[in-house]
């Protein structure tokens, strides 16, 4: 790594982490020795925790996608093969972008409530105690909670005074808005629009879950009743539990009701090719 960064003229400090604790603590020293320019190298799980530390900062953000997914590097624009990613980082453009925010804990891509935070605990639970590979855990976790299928109820307060009550075995807050319909499903178009992205089921069963996504793929999402699209800058959900489980990035953490978001408007300078 540190030879394909010095073919660019950028001497490279390489530190290899095992943990999320061990990344922030990094990106921390560095921006402790003043460096302008922190990069991160893995999945989204780890592009959000050390942009966790630079959010806000000033200091250029770098992205080297080496995860499965890579959503964010993806909607940013960063190329995914890794000599062109560091080729952007060496002569590429700064560009602003924002991060959602919930309970002080950021996140670049999206935040859920429900079944999918289900999904990931009983996935991680079969990968440690059974032994299965991440894609065969996670299929196994689906039809698992599809089983189970638990609905939550939630009040959601936006910022333009309105508030709405939900049954709702799924609720979807995106950084910035994302295509839910044809075959560019899950993306982005755009993350410096300065507003959360709602999504949230009203009741559905398994069979209902299902049309929706086909509906999605048909481009007729936004006609369905039963699925509502919000946007807002921030908002409050509450429930009736003191605590839930709240997947930021894929990674999911217990936290107090009620749960504020909010967005912050190009928090994050990503080098981006220019």
């Amino acid at each position: 790594m540190r030879e394909k960064f010095a073919a660019h003229g950028m001497q490279a400090r390489v530190t290899l982490a095992s943990s999320g604790d061990e990344m922030i603590a990094a990106a921390r020293a560095a921006l402790d020795e003043g460096l302008q320019i922190v990069v991160a190298g893995g999945g989204d799980g780890t592009i959000n925790a050390v942009a966790s530390v630079i959010a806000g900062t000033g200091v250029a953000f770098g992205v080297l996608p080496m995860g499965t997914l890579n959503h964010f590097a993806k909607d940013v624009g960063i190329p995914l093969l890794l000599d062109e990613a560091i080729a952007t980082i060496a002569s590429g453009a700064r560009k602003q972008v924002d991060v959602g925010e919930v309970n002080d804990k950021i996140f670049l891509n999206n935040s859920s409530l429900g079944l999918y935070p289900d999904i990931v605990r009983d996935r991680e639970k079969q990968q440690n105690r059974l032994g299965r590979g991440k894609w065969l855990a996670a299929l196994w976790a689906t039809l698992g909670a599809l089983r189970r299928y638990p609905f939550i109820s939630v009040r959601l307060s936006l910022d333009d005074g309105t508030d709405h009550a939900r049954r709702t075995p799924f609720v979807f807050i995106g950084n910035n808005a994302y295509i839910m319909q044809g075959f560019s499903i899950g993306a982005r178009a755009a993350l410096d629009g300065g507003k959360l992205s709602l999504y949230v089921a009203q009741r559905p069963g398994r069979l209902a879950l299902l049309r929706l996504g086909w509906s999605a793929l048909c481009g007729r999402l936004a006609q369905e009743r039963d699925f509502d699209v919000l946007s807002t800058e921030k908002m409050e959900i509450d429930t009736r539990h003191k605590r839930i489980r709240v997947a930021t990035d894929g990674e999911v953490t217990v936290m107090l009701t009620p749960l504020r978001y909010r967005i912050r408007p190009g928090a994050l300078s990503v080098i981006v090719p220019s």
